[in-house]
Protein backbone atom coordinates (compact mmCIF):
# COMPACT_ATOMS: atom_id res chain seq x y z
CA UNK A 1 0.00 0.00 0.00
CA UNK A 2 1.03 3.70 -0.42
CA UNK A 3 -0.32 6.61 -0.09
CA UNK A 4 -3.70 6.52 1.17
CA UNK A 5 -4.07 3.03 1.14
CA UNK A 6 -4.92 3.07 -2.24
CA UNK A 7 -2.05 0.74 -3.54
CA UNK A 8 0.78 0.62 -6.08
CA UNK A 9 -1.22 -0.93 -8.79
CA UNK A 10 -3.87 2.33 -8.59
CA UNK A 11 -0.87 4.67 -8.61
CA UNK A 12 -0.09 2.92 -11.72
CA UNK A 13 -2.96 3.43 -13.76
CA UNK A 14 -3.27 7.14 -12.07
CA UNK A 15 0.40 7.79 -13.51
CA UNK A 16 -0.93 6.41 -17.40
CA UNK A 17 -4.33 8.11 -17.10
CA UNK A 18 -2.71 11.39 -16.42
CA UNK A 19 0.09 10.79 -19.51
CA UNK A 20 -3.21 9.61 -21.77
CA UNK A 21 -4.90 12.61 -20.45
CA UNK A 22 -2.00 14.88 -21.20
CA UNK A 23 -2.32 13.94 -24.89
CA UNK A 24 -5.92 14.00 -25.18
CA UNK A 25 -5.76 17.69 -24.01
CA UNK A 26 -2.72 18.68 -26.09
CA UNK A 27 -4.83 16.78 -29.25
CA UNK A 28 -8.37 18.67 -28.71
CA UNK A 29 -6.49 21.80 -28.37
CA UNK A 30 -4.83 21.31 -31.47
CA UNK A 31 -7.40 19.72 -34.01
CA UNK A 32 -9.53 23.20 -33.99
CA UNK A 33 -6.96 25.25 -33.78
CA UNK A 34 -5.48 23.50 -37.03
CA UNK A 35 -8.84 23.28 -38.80
CA UNK A 36 -8.68 27.53 -38.25
CA UNK A 37 -6.22 27.13 -40.94
CA UNK A 38 -8.11 25.36 -43.73
CA UNK A 39 -11.96 27.00 -43.08
CA UNK A 40 -13.20 29.80 -41.00
CA UNK A 41 -16.77 28.09 -41.49
CA UNK A 42 -18.82 27.67 -38.45
CA UNK A 43 -20.51 24.59 -39.31
CA UNK A 44 -17.14 22.66 -40.38
CA UNK A 45 -15.62 24.05 -37.32
CA UNK A 46 -18.33 22.64 -35.44
CA UNK A 47 -18.35 19.11 -37.16
CA UNK A 48 -14.89 18.17 -36.14
CA UNK A 49 -16.41 18.38 -32.67
CA UNK A 50 -19.13 16.55 -34.06
CA UNK A 51 -16.88 13.78 -36.07
CA UNK A 52 -15.04 13.43 -32.73
CA UNK A 53 -18.07 12.76 -30.12
CA UNK A 54 -20.34 10.79 -32.74
CA UNK A 55 -18.60 7.44 -31.55
CA UNK A 56 -20.26 7.91 -27.87
CA UNK A 57 -23.48 7.74 -29.80
CA UNK A 58 -22.92 5.01 -32.30
CA UNK A 59 -19.99 3.03 -30.51
CA UNK A 60 -20.70 3.36 -26.07
CA UNK A 61 -23.00 0.31 -26.36
CA UNK A 62 -20.66 -1.72 -27.88
CA UNK A 63 -17.78 -0.31 -26.00
CA UNK A 64 -19.20 -1.14 -22.70
CA UNK A 65 -20.17 -4.69 -23.65
CA UNK A 66 -16.49 -5.59 -24.36
CA UNK A 67 -15.06 -3.91 -21.28
CA UNK A 68 -17.41 -6.42 -19.60
CA UNK A 69 -16.47 -9.59 -21.56
CA UNK A 70 -11.94 -8.86 -21.85
CA UNK A 71 -9.22 -8.03 -19.48
CA UNK A 72 -10.34 -3.92 -19.38
CA UNK A 73 -6.89 -3.04 -18.95
CA UNK A 74 -5.73 -4.32 -21.99
CA UNK A 75 -8.82 -2.61 -23.92
CA UNK A 76 -6.92 0.09 -22.37
CA UNK A 77 -3.33 -0.34 -24.12
CA UNK A 78 -5.21 -0.84 -27.29
CA UNK A 79 -7.47 2.08 -27.61
CA UNK A 80 -4.11 4.04 -26.77
CA UNK A 81 -2.53 2.14 -29.28
CA UNK A 82 -4.98 2.79 -31.37
CA UNK A 83 -5.06 6.72 -31.19
CA UNK A 84 -1.15 7.09 -31.17
CA UNK A 85 -1.13 4.87 -34.65
CA UNK A 86 -3.94 6.95 -36.45
CA UNK A 87 -1.88 10.16 -35.23
CA UNK A 88 0.83 9.40 -35.99
CA UNK A 89 -0.29 8.98 -39.43
CA UNK A 90 -1.51 11.73 -39.59
CA UNK A 91 1.40 13.99 -39.13
CA UNK A 92 3.14 12.05 -41.30
CA UNK A 93 0.66 12.86 -43.79
CA UNK A 94 0.93 17.14 -42.01
CA UNK A 95 4.60 16.93 -43.06
CA UNK A 96 4.56 15.38 -46.39
CA UNK A 97 1.97 18.88 -46.90
CA UNK A 98 -0.97 17.10 -47.65
CA UNK A 99 -3.05 18.13 -44.86
CA UNK A 100 -7.08 19.13 -44.95
CA UNK A 101 -10.13 19.75 -42.68
CA UNK A 102 -11.16 16.07 -44.17
CA UNK A 103 -8.52 14.26 -43.11
CA UNK A 104 -9.14 15.53 -39.44
CA UNK A 105 -12.26 14.23 -39.89
CA UNK A 106 -11.29 11.12 -40.26
CA UNK A 107 -8.70 11.38 -37.72
CA UNK A 108 -11.56 12.24 -35.11
CA UNK A 109 -13.84 9.93 -35.68
CA UNK A 110 -11.22 7.20 -35.72
CA UNK A 111 -9.87 8.46 -31.95
CA UNK A 112 -13.33 9.06 -30.57
CA UNK A 113 -13.99 5.38 -31.42
CA UNK A 114 -10.76 4.62 -29.35
CA UNK A 115 -11.84 6.92 -26.91
CA UNK A 116 -14.92 5.26 -26.23
CA UNK A 117 -13.17 2.08 -25.57
CA UNK A 118 -10.23 3.32 -23.25
CA UNK A 119 -12.87 5.96 -21.28
CA UNK A 120 -15.70 2.79 -20.58
CA UNK A 121 -12.88 0.48 -19.28
CA UNK A 122 -10.92 3.07 -17.61
CA UNK A 123 -14.20 3.59 -15.53
CA UNK A 124 -14.36 0.31 -14.80
CA UNK A 125 -11.28 -1.09 -14.28
CA UNK A 126 -11.16 1.35 -10.64
CA UNK A 127 -13.53 -1.05 -8.45
CA UNK A 128 -11.40 -3.85 -9.23
CA UNK A 129 -7.95 -1.94 -7.85
CA UNK A 130 -9.90 -0.10 -4.54
CA UNK A 131 -12.05 -1.03 -2.07
CA UNK A 132 -15.53 0.48 -2.02
CA UNK A 133 -15.54 2.43 0.65
CA UNK A 134 -12.15 4.28 -1.40
CA UNK A 135 -14.18 4.92 -4.69
CA UNK A 136 -14.75 8.77 -3.67
CA UNK A 137 -11.26 9.54 -2.68
CA UNK A 138 -9.95 7.32 -5.93
CA UNK A 139 -12.24 9.02 -8.33
CA UNK A 140 -11.25 12.45 -6.78
CA UNK A 141 -7.63 11.67 -6.94
CA UNK A 142 -7.93 10.17 -10.61
CA UNK A 143 -10.01 13.19 -11.69
CA UNK A 144 -7.56 15.70 -10.23
CA UNK A 145 -3.87 13.65 -12.53
CA UNK A 146 -6.86 13.97 -15.42
CA UNK A 147 -8.16 17.25 -15.65
CA UNK A 148 -4.63 18.48 -14.64
CA UNK A 149 -3.31 16.78 -17.72
CA UNK A 150 -6.38 16.95 -20.11
CA UNK A 151 -7.52 20.57 -19.21
CA UNK A 152 -4.76 22.55 -17.17
CA UNK A 153 -1.41 21.57 -18.73
CA UNK A 154 -2.73 20.10 -21.92
CA UNK A 155 -4.37 23.79 -23.61
CA UNK A 156 -1.49 25.81 -23.27
CA UNK A 157 0.91 23.13 -24.77
CA UNK A 158 -1.34 22.37 -27.62
CA UNK A 159 -1.85 26.42 -28.35
CA UNK A 160 1.96 26.83 -28.28
CA UNK A 161 2.93 23.63 -30.13
CA UNK A 162 0.31 24.46 -32.97
CA UNK A 163 2.36 28.17 -32.86
CA UNK A 164 5.63 25.68 -33.48
CA UNK A 165 4.32 23.72 -36.23
CA UNK A 166 1.50 21.61 -37.00
CA UNK A 167 3.96 18.36 -36.85
CA UNK A 168 4.63 18.91 -33.10
CA UNK A 169 1.45 19.42 -32.23
CA UNK A 170 0.23 16.21 -33.58
CA UNK A 171 3.78 14.44 -32.81
CA UNK A 172 3.46 15.41 -28.96
CA UNK A 173 0.01 13.48 -28.62
CA UNK A 174 1.84 10.48 -29.75
CA UNK A 175 4.67 10.10 -27.61
CA UNK A 176 2.43 10.55 -24.49
CA UNK A 177 0.26 8.26 -25.85
CA UNK A 178 3.12 5.41 -26.04
CA UNK A 179 4.27 6.79 -22.54
CA UNK A 180 0.73 6.10 -20.80
CA UNK A 181 0.85 2.43 -22.63
CA UNK A 182 4.26 1.67 -21.08
CA UNK A 183 3.16 2.97 -17.37
CA UNK A 184 0.20 0.91 -17.93
CA UNK A 185 1.81 -2.61 -18.54
CA UNK A 186 3.66 -2.48 -15.34
CA UNK A 187 -0.20 -2.86 -14.09
CA UNK A 188 0.18 -6.77 -13.28
CA UNK A 189 -3.14 -8.52 -12.26
CA UNK A 190 -6.23 -10.04 -14.17
CA UNK A 191 -9.04 -7.85 -14.99
CA UNK A 192 -11.91 -9.50 -16.88
CA UNK A 193 -15.09 -9.16 -14.85
CA UNK A 194 -16.55 -13.25 -13.84
CA UNK A 195 -19.40 -14.37 -16.02
CA UNK A 196 -21.89 -16.78 -15.26
CA UNK A 197 -22.80 -18.24 -18.57
CA UNK A 198 -21.84 -17.55 -22.13
CA UNK A 199 -23.97 -14.80 -24.50
CA UNK A 200 -23.59 -12.48 -27.31
CA UNK A 201 -22.48 -9.20 -27.56
CA UNK A 202 -26.26 -8.07 -28.45
CA UNK A 203 -27.36 -10.12 -25.19
CA UNK A 204 -25.29 -8.35 -23.19
CA UNK A 205 -26.04 -4.96 -24.70
CA UNK A 206 -29.33 -5.36 -24.19
CA UNK A 207 -28.74 -6.42 -20.24
CA UNK A 208 -27.02 -3.19 -19.59
CA UNK A 209 -29.80 -1.02 -21.06
CA UNK A 210 -32.40 -3.03 -19.42
CA UNK A 211 -30.23 -2.20 -15.94
CA UNK A 212 -30.74 1.40 -16.44
CA UNK A 213 -34.10 1.71 -17.64
CA UNK A 214 -34.88 -0.22 -14.43
CA UNK A 215 -32.80 2.17 -12.09
CA UNK A 216 -34.65 5.77 -12.49
CA UNK A 217 -32.24 7.27 -10.94
CA UNK A 218 -29.16 6.46 -12.96
CA UNK A 219 -31.12 6.95 -16.10
CA UNK A 220 -32.24 10.49 -14.50
CA UNK A 221 -28.55 11.63 -14.05
CA UNK A 222 -27.76 10.62 -17.11
CA UNK A 223 -30.45 12.19 -19.09
CA UNK A 224 -28.91 15.53 -17.02
CA UNK A 225 -25.90 14.50 -18.07
CA UNK A 226 -26.28 14.44 -21.73
CA UNK A 227 -28.74 17.86 -21.64
CA UNK A 228 -25.50 19.80 -20.06
CA UNK A 229 -23.53 18.16 -22.56
CA UNK A 230 -25.37 19.05 -25.39
CA UNK A 231 -25.24 22.47 -24.44
CA UNK A 232 -21.48 22.49 -23.75
CA UNK A 233 -20.47 20.92 -27.03
CA UNK A 234 -23.06 23.33 -28.59
CA UNK A 235 -20.78 26.68 -26.91
CA UNK A 236 -16.97 25.41 -27.40
CA UNK A 237 -17.20 24.02 -30.51
CA UNK A 238 -17.69 27.40 -31.94
CA UNK A 239 -15.96 28.83 -28.83
CA UNK A 240 -12.78 29.28 -30.95
CA UNK A 241 -14.28 31.78 -33.01
CA UNK A 242 -15.71 33.98 -30.69
CA UNK A 243 -12.22 33.95 -28.81
CA UNK A 244 -8.80 33.64 -31.33
CA UNK A 245 -7.92 36.17 -33.92
CA UNK A 246 -8.21 39.72 -34.83
CA UNK A 247 -11.55 39.32 -36.10
CA UNK A 248 -12.85 37.51 -33.27
CA UNK A 249 -14.94 39.11 -30.19
CA UNK A 250 -12.14 38.65 -27.72
CA UNK A 251 -9.12 39.03 -30.20
CA UNK A 252 -7.06 36.29 -28.48
CA UNK A 253 -3.62 34.57 -29.89
CA UNK A 254 -3.78 30.68 -29.99
CA UNK A 255 -1.67 30.67 -27.02
CA UNK A 256 -3.82 33.00 -24.78
CA UNK A 257 -6.71 30.72 -26.23
CA UNK A 258 -5.40 27.76 -24.71
CA UNK A 259 -4.26 29.74 -21.57
CA UNK A 260 -7.75 30.87 -21.15
CA UNK A 261 -9.10 27.41 -21.67
CA UNK A 262 -7.06 26.20 -18.26
CA UNK A 263 -9.21 28.39 -16.08
CA UNK A 264 -11.59 25.77 -16.19
CA UNK A 265 -9.17 23.19 -15.63
CA UNK A 266 -7.75 25.09 -12.30
CA UNK A 267 -11.38 24.53 -11.15
CA UNK A 268 -11.88 21.35 -12.02
CA UNK A 269 -8.71 20.30 -10.47
CA UNK A 270 -9.60 21.77 -7.02
CA UNK A 271 -13.46 20.48 -7.43
CA UNK A 272 -11.64 17.05 -7.49
CA UNK A 273 -10.35 17.53 -3.64
CA UNK A 274 -13.73 19.67 -2.60
CA UNK A 275 -15.85 17.05 -3.21
CA UNK A 276 -15.75 14.53 -0.87
CA UNK A 277 -15.83 17.62 1.53
CA UNK A 278 -18.66 19.08 0.49
CA UNK A 279 -20.68 16.07 -0.02
CA UNK A 280 -20.08 15.51 3.80
CA UNK A 281 -21.35 19.08 4.74
CA UNK A 282 -24.05 19.58 2.25
CA UNK A 283 -25.19 15.76 1.61
CA UNK A 284 -25.37 14.46 -2.39
CA UNK A 285 -28.49 16.58 -3.44
CA UNK A 286 -27.77 19.68 -2.21
CA UNK A 287 -24.21 19.01 -3.66
CA UNK A 288 -25.44 18.29 -7.33
CA UNK A 289 -27.98 21.52 -7.18
CA UNK A 290 -25.02 23.56 -6.39
CA UNK A 291 -23.13 22.23 -9.21
CA UNK A 292 -25.84 22.69 -11.94
CA UNK A 293 -25.97 26.59 -10.26
CA UNK A 294 -22.02 26.89 -11.06
CA UNK A 295 -21.89 24.84 -14.29
CA UNK A 296 -23.98 27.97 -15.48
CA UNK A 297 -21.51 30.04 -15.26
CA UNK A 298 -19.76 28.20 -17.68
CA UNK A 299 -21.85 28.57 -20.35
CA UNK A 300 -24.03 31.63 -19.95
CA UNK A 301 -20.41 33.77 -19.03
CA UNK A 302 -19.50 34.50 -22.81
CA UNK A 303 -23.24 35.45 -23.81
CA UNK A 304 -22.97 38.79 -21.22
CA UNK A 305 -19.42 39.65 -21.92
CA UNK A 306 -16.21 39.60 -24.00
CA UNK A 307 -13.81 40.27 -20.70
CA UNK A 308 -11.46 36.96 -20.86
CA UNK A 309 -10.53 37.51 -17.28
CA UNK A 310 -14.72 37.41 -16.57
CA UNK A 311 -15.09 34.26 -18.82
CA UNK A 312 -12.20 32.71 -17.01
CA UNK A 313 -13.85 33.49 -13.52
CA UNK A 314 -16.81 31.90 -14.83
CA UNK A 315 -14.98 28.95 -16.21
CA UNK A 316 -13.26 28.68 -13.22
CA UNK A 317 -16.31 28.37 -10.56
CA UNK A 318 -17.88 26.09 -13.34
CA UNK A 319 -15.08 23.60 -13.26
CA UNK A 320 -15.11 23.50 -9.77
CA UNK A 321 -18.80 22.37 -9.77
CA UNK A 322 -18.52 20.16 -12.66
CA UNK A 323 -15.73 18.33 -10.58
CA UNK A 324 -17.75 17.76 -7.76
CA UNK A 325 -20.87 16.43 -9.79
CA UNK A 326 -19.12 14.04 -11.40
CA UNK A 327 -16.94 12.60 -8.18
CA UNK A 328 -20.42 11.90 -6.35
CA UNK A 329 -22.51 10.75 -9.34
CA UNK A 330 -19.65 8.22 -10.51
CA UNK A 331 -18.65 7.07 -7.22
CA UNK A 332 -22.53 6.32 -6.89
CA UNK A 333 -22.71 3.97 -9.76
CA UNK A 334 -19.78 2.16 -8.74
CA UNK A 335 -21.16 1.78 -5.16
CA UNK A 336 -24.74 0.19 -6.60
CA UNK A 337 -23.85 -1.32 -10.10
CA UNK A 338 -22.67 -5.07 -9.90
CA UNK A 339 -19.23 -5.33 -11.34
CA UNK A 340 -19.93 -7.42 -13.68
CA UNK A 341 -22.58 -5.01 -15.00
CA UNK A 342 -20.38 -2.01 -14.84
CA UNK A 343 -18.99 -1.64 -18.21
CA UNK A 344 -22.14 -2.57 -19.92
CA UNK A 345 -24.06 0.22 -17.25
CA UNK A 346 -20.95 2.82 -18.09
CA UNK A 347 -21.66 2.43 -21.59
CA UNK A 348 -25.58 3.14 -21.81
CA UNK A 349 -25.32 5.65 -19.24
CA UNK A 350 -22.62 7.80 -21.39
CA UNK A 351 -24.99 7.02 -24.43
CA UNK A 352 -27.54 9.03 -23.00
CA UNK A 353 -25.09 11.81 -21.23
CA UNK A 354 -22.47 11.99 -23.70
CA UNK A 355 -24.16 10.58 -27.02
CA UNK A 356 -25.89 14.30 -27.51
CA UNK A 357 -22.31 15.90 -27.74
CA UNK A 358 -22.39 15.36 -31.35
CA UNK A 359 -25.96 16.78 -31.52
CA UNK A 360 -24.96 19.81 -29.34
CA UNK A 361 -22.17 20.78 -31.70
CA UNK A 362 -24.33 20.25 -34.82
CA UNK A 363 -26.97 22.52 -33.51
CA UNK A 364 -24.33 24.87 -32.14
CA UNK A 365 -22.60 24.97 -35.60
CA UNK A 366 -26.03 25.73 -37.13
CA UNK A 367 -27.14 28.51 -34.38
CA UNK A 368 -23.56 29.95 -35.46
CA UNK A 369 -24.05 30.20 -38.86
CA UNK A 370 -27.61 31.35 -38.96
CA UNK A 371 -27.66 34.20 -36.29
CA UNK A 372 -24.34 34.49 -34.75
CA UNK A 373 -21.94 32.87 -32.39
CA UNK A 374 -23.59 35.00 -29.28
CA UNK A 375 -26.58 33.21 -29.56
CA UNK A 376 -25.41 29.62 -29.03
CA UNK A 377 -24.41 30.88 -25.63
CA UNK A 378 -27.67 32.38 -24.71
CA UNK A 379 -29.72 29.10 -26.17
CA UNK A 380 -27.84 27.26 -24.08
CA UNK A 381 -27.40 28.61 -20.82
CA UNK A 382 -31.62 28.24 -21.00
CA UNK A 383 -31.25 24.89 -21.14
CA UNK A 384 -28.65 24.43 -18.74
CA UNK A 385 -30.85 26.10 -16.29
CA UNK A 386 -33.87 23.74 -16.69
CA UNK A 387 -30.91 21.24 -15.17
CA UNK A 388 -32.60 22.41 -11.57
CA UNK A 389 -36.24 21.51 -12.37
CA UNK A 390 -35.06 16.95 -12.44
CA UNK A 391 -33.28 17.69 -8.71
CA UNK A 392 -36.35 18.22 -7.14
CA UNK A 393 -36.69 14.33 -7.30
CA UNK A 394 -32.73 13.44 -7.59
CA UNK A 395 -32.72 13.19 -3.51
CA UNK A 396 -30.66 12.17 -0.59
CA UNK A 397 -33.33 9.48 0.19
CA UNK A 398 -33.46 8.21 -3.19
CA UNK A 399 -30.19 7.89 -3.66
CA UNK A 400 -29.19 6.13 -0.38
CA UNK A 401 -32.13 3.62 -1.57
CA UNK A 402 -30.15 2.95 -4.71
CA UNK A 403 -27.45 1.77 -2.68
CA UNK A 404 -29.42 0.03 -0.01
CA UNK A 405 -31.51 -2.24 -2.42
CA UNK A 406 -28.33 -3.38 -4.45
CA UNK A 407 -27.25 -6.52 -3.65
CA UNK A 408 -23.56 -6.62 -4.14
CA UNK A 409 -21.47 -8.93 -6.36
CA UNK A 410 -18.09 -8.35 -5.65
CA UNK A 411 -17.33 -7.03 -2.37
CA UNK A 412 -13.37 -6.48 -2.96
CA UNK A 413 -11.01 -5.98 -5.25
CA UNK A 414 -9.93 -8.73 -8.11
CA UNK A 415 -6.77 -9.11 -10.06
Amino acid sequence: MTENGLGARYWKLWTSAGLSNLADGVMKVALPLVAVRYTDSPALIAGLGFAFTLPWLLFALTAGALADRMDRRRLMLVANTARALVLACLTGVALLGGGSIWLLYVAALCIGVAETVYDTSSQSILPQLVRREQLSRANGRLYAAELTANEFVGPPLGGFLVATGIALAFGAPVLLWVAAIGVLLLVRGRFRAERTAPSTIRADIAEGLRYLRRSTLLRTLAIMVGVFNFASSAVYTVFVLYAVGPQSAMKLSEPAYGLLLTASAIGSVLGTFLAEPVERLLGRARSLVLTIVGSLLLIVTPALTANPFLIGAGMLIGGITISVWNVITVSLRQRVVPLRLLGRLNSAYRLLAWGTMPLGAAVGGLIGQLFGVQWVFVVMAALVLLQLVPMLWVTDRRMDEAEAAVEVEDSAPVG
